[in-house]
């Protein structure tokens, strides 16, 4: 996460320092204090404006104090680098050129974040999906995610990937993406593009 902006898949909600204190007072109801008048909006957050969450302040603030040192733990921990078995390497080499080049993934999934510099939210055209989940958050977008640990996601998790797993592989998220953009990838391609994206 380090270097990273916006955390939440409908990132405009904050960076990870404002979802630790956002989970801390509104989702785990701890004692402490929180602050977004963005939460007042009641056609869009109906029961946040009712309660009045974006303007939270107990007595007894047991949250804020804690915050800093887990972001700062948060921010320590180091990628997990991919076993040797987990891509090959000289098909991973190949896919480099192409996630820079002909894929265009690195328009947005910029090295060595992979994801943008600064504001990294796109609306659903944008990305070619439905905005059911942008249009709760405030910008109505969704964030560039970082692509690191992929390998992970696919062989062990196999959680699925986007906010709501929709693709269930890599190959779905490159065919998504091809068929998109038109990238007119080859199915060599395509392979060569995923072996990188497991080495990453």
């Amino acid at each position: 996460m380090a270097g990273v902006n916006n955390h939440t898949w409908t990132g405009a909600w904050g960076t990870v320092s404002y979802w630790n204190a956002y989970v801390g007072n509104l989702e785990m109801h701890g004692k402490g204090v929180f602050y977004d008048p963005r939460l007042d909006d009641a056609e869009k957050y109906p029961v946040a404006a009712r309660t009045k969450q974006g303007h939270k302040q107990d007595k007894q603030d047991r949250i804020t104090a804690k915050l800093p040192a887990l972001h700062f733990y948060q921010l320590s921990l180091p990628t997990p680098k991919p076993p040797e078995d987990a891509f090959d390497s000289a098909a991973a080499e190949k896919g480099e050129v192409l996630f820079n080049d002909k894929a265009k993934c690195g328009t947005c999934h910029v090295p060595p974040l992979f994801t943008e510099p600064g504001w990294n939210l796109h609306t659903a055209d944008e990305i070619g999906i439905d905005d059911f989940q942008a249009m709760r958050s405030p910008d109505e977008r969704y964030r560039t995610a970082s692509l690191r640990a992929l390998w992970d996601i696919e062989k062990i998790h196999k959680g699925g990937f986007y906010h709501d797993g929709r693709f269930a592989t890599l190959d779905d998220v490159v065919d998504h993406y091809n068929g998109h953009l038109s990238l007119d990838l080859t199915d060599q391609e395509k392979s060569d593009l995923i072996e990188y994206l497991k080495s990453i």
